[in-house]
């Protein structure tokens, strides 16, 4: 992304790069404060989940090589061209990054496929359809992403720390994103049945065709890393030396604010776990509902933030991750593919977010209030199963380790 142009004064390219980047400034930001209460020793290299990392570097290099090759753009080019009703056409907008977001992650699916759907209604004259859209795009890339353990950072963290399997994962997440899209979709039916035809003026065309087998083998090696059926180590070498080999350039459309935002908060989780009060604060909070809690918080932090912050306060992982994933919706700043929409929209119609937060504030209040039972009532459910479940399960979450750097920080408490 261009921070700046050639005749940017210093000021513009600093408010431009606060602006852009401000999810960034303010986790490095939070890592230097807590810095200042917990010095920095050797204990911080425990802090950084390295795998997450790797893993989540190895997903953002394959995807920006795909990207390259325009698979993205021929996939909505073909499924959006020719005559369907407009309430298809809504349809087919809003499915393309919910299904898409489960592999390449929300923000990407946006920055894909936003822009598309505000060219495809321009084309049919149904300009008045854009916001309400883009909202439940928005909305159906959330529950996409929440669905599968690699669907975005913040699973990917969880589900690594935790040790979780895709099937424990899938049991917890899996019913939300269902019901969720089943919302979704609803609200769909209510747009217009009247015919549009859609015809593009400029066709996109496959690049690279020879390197598209070794983008899906690469993709298949990361799926295999976040399964735990190869190292996540060699997944990382075996990506980096065939992008470097074949496509260098996608190594440099790697999303490294994202890491860095991870590697910030990492800090400053771990250095906030180490002090008294707040290890008492949230300790208590988690330990009288991880899912409430991690919600909660997840609206004023954003909800990849909060799942580093509050793993260091719990062993729940179902908690956690239904929080999370529930928490990804309400305030715009709850999800950052809620704030990419929102740029994206006032960057296309050139206009103030008004109408667009008013729809989005509606669609989402919905969103918390359906979802927020469900998701308790699974973790109550889980919290029920009989303990030779749990007693089989419990072993490999002790093996990942947070049980027990949990149990060093928090002076032993069973609170967690």
């Amino acid at each position: 992304m261009d921070f700046w142009g050639p005749d940017d004064t210093f000021e513009e390219r600093t408010e431009r790069f606060l602006r852009s980047q401000a999810v960034l400034v303010a986790s490095a930001v939070l890592a230097a404060a807590s810095m200042l209460l917990v010095p920095p020793s050797w204990d911080y290299v425990d802090y950084v989940d390295v795998r997450t990392l790797c893993i989540l570097f190895c997903f953002m290099a394959v995807v920006a090589g795909l990207k390259k090759c325009n698979v993205f753009e021929i996939l909505a080019q073909r499924i959006l061209g020719g005559e369907r009703s407009v309430r298809m056409l809504c349809l087919l907008l809003v499915l393309l990054p919910f299904f898409c977001a489960m592999f390449i992650t929300n923000d990407v699916a946006l920055i894909t496929f936003v822009p598309f759907a505000i060219l495809v209604l321009r084309m049919a004259r149904r300009s008045d359809l854009i916001v309400p859209v883009v909202v439940l795009q928005t909305v159906a890339a959330i529950l996409g992403s929440m669905s599968i353990p690699f669907g975005n950072a913040q699973n990917l963290y969880i589900s690594s720390k935790y040790g979780v399997g895709m099937g424990e994962f899938l049991s917890v997440m899996l019913p939300i994103s269902i019901v969720g899209i089943v919302i979704v979709l609803a609200l769909c039916s209510r747009f217009g049945g009247e015919k549009v035809d859609i015809e593009f003026d400029k066709s996109y065309i496959l690049k690279h065709r020879r390197l598209l087998a070794v983008f899906a083998v690469l993709f298949a090696l990361c799926v295999a890393a976040v399964l735990r059926w190869v190292p996540y180590q060699a997944a990382f070498v075996l990506t980096v030396a065939c992008l470097l080999a074949f496509m260098p350039r996608a190594l440099l459309r790697v999303d490294y604010s994202l890491l860095l935002t991870l590697l910030f908060m990492f800090v400053f989780a771990g250095n906030m776990a180490r002090i008294d009060v707040v290890r008492e604060v949230f300790g208590n909070l988690m330990s009288w509902d991880p899912t409430v809690t991690a919600m909660a918080l997840s609206q004023a932090t954003g909800n990849m933030p909060a799942s580093v912050l509050l793993s260091e306060f719990t062993s729940d992982w179902k908690g956690l991750l239904a929080g999370i994933g529930v928490g990804g919706f309400g305030t715009p700043m709850a999800s950052m593919a809620s704030i990419v929409s929102l740029r994206i929209y006032m960057r296309e119609e050139r206009e103030g977010p008004g109408r667009y937060l008013k729809h989005y504030t509606a669609v989402n209040a919905l969103m918390l209030l359906v979802l927020t039972p469900l998701a308790l009532l699974i973790v109550r459910a889980w919290s029920r199963r009989p303990r030779m479940v749990w007693m089989a399960v419990g072993p490999r979450h002790s093996r990942a380790g947070p049980d027990r750097r949990l149990s060093s920080r928090c002076g032993g408490s069973s609170r967690a």
